[in-house]
């Protein structure tokens, strides 16, 4: 748990991937993500995962997001069992979950180098409502400690005599109400150290609040969005006239 949950964490780190514009950064995640849904034959979601894991090693965030690739793994069979007993063929089926994993990638490149706050200004710039920023940022930022929590829960209880990996599937669902019950408790009080928190900072006062730092984008955001726009076109027009759907 503590493997999978510090890969949520952001860390800011210095590349050449993160020094550009968040926005640029959401557009590349967004290109990868469809070219992912285009992809047609598994050479190109290879190349194209290919492609993803370079931008993260430039980024220097290959680690954690082979964190989250390597536990969407297990959805990812899945996904190749259920295709593969429904009968559309070995192929289809390494197919459709090797998407799922270009997917799973492309998405973990936006969130892993984007913060919490320019996560918030992103979602500012493209109109959502204050409350439902908050809410979403808010839900970002406690995905990492609720998991921390549950893990610290898990140890405690292990020391405790409880066990998990034994008995059969009901016993072992009922081992988990010790750790559900204390991880509820204490995201309830955290919930409410949060309210107080923004009460005491007047928050709502204010219908339109600014922000202590802008986003701008500069001539190295501008070519490096020109520049993936012309790779993701070229890419997509490839695939669509040299593979066309259905």
């Amino acid at each position: 748990m503590y493997w999978l949950s510090g890969g949520f964490v952001f860390k800011r780190v210095v590349s050449p991937f993160n020094r550009l514009d968040p926005r640029v950064r959401l557009l590349i995640a967004a290109e990868f993500f469809l070219l992912s849904l285009m992809a047609q034959t598994i050479w190109q979601i290879v190349l194209l995962v290919g492609a993803i894991l370079a931008i993260s090693a430039v980024a220097r965030s290959l680690r954690r997001i082979g964190r989250a690739v390597a536990f969407s793994g297990v959805f990812a069979l899945f996904i190749f069992g259920v295709n593969f007993v429904l009968g559309l063929g070995l192929l289809h089926a390494i197919l459709y979950a090797a998407r799922f994993l270009a997917i799973i990638s492309s998405t973990s490149v936006f969130f892993v180098t984007t913060s919490p706050d320019e996560l918030e200004q992103i979602m500012k710039w493209m109109g959502f409502p204050r409350d439902v920023v908050f809410a979403f940022v808010t839900a970002v930022r406690f995905i990492p400690v609720v998991m921390l929590d549950a893990s610290q829960i898990m140890d405690a209880q292990k020391s405790r005599g409880l066990e998990f990996e034994k008995g059969s599937l009901l016993k072992r669902a009922k081992n988990l109400v010790p750790i559900l019950v204390p991880l509820v408790v204490n995201s309830v009080v955290r919930s409410g150290e949060l309210a107080e928190a923004m009460e005491s900072r007047a928050y709502g006062s204010t219908p339109r609040p600014t922000s202590l730092y802008a986003m701008r984008a500069t001539w190295y955001d501008w070519a490096a969005c020109v520049l993936s726009l012309a790779l993701a076109t070229a890419a997509g027009l490839y695939i669509y006239h040299h593979f066309p759907f259905g």
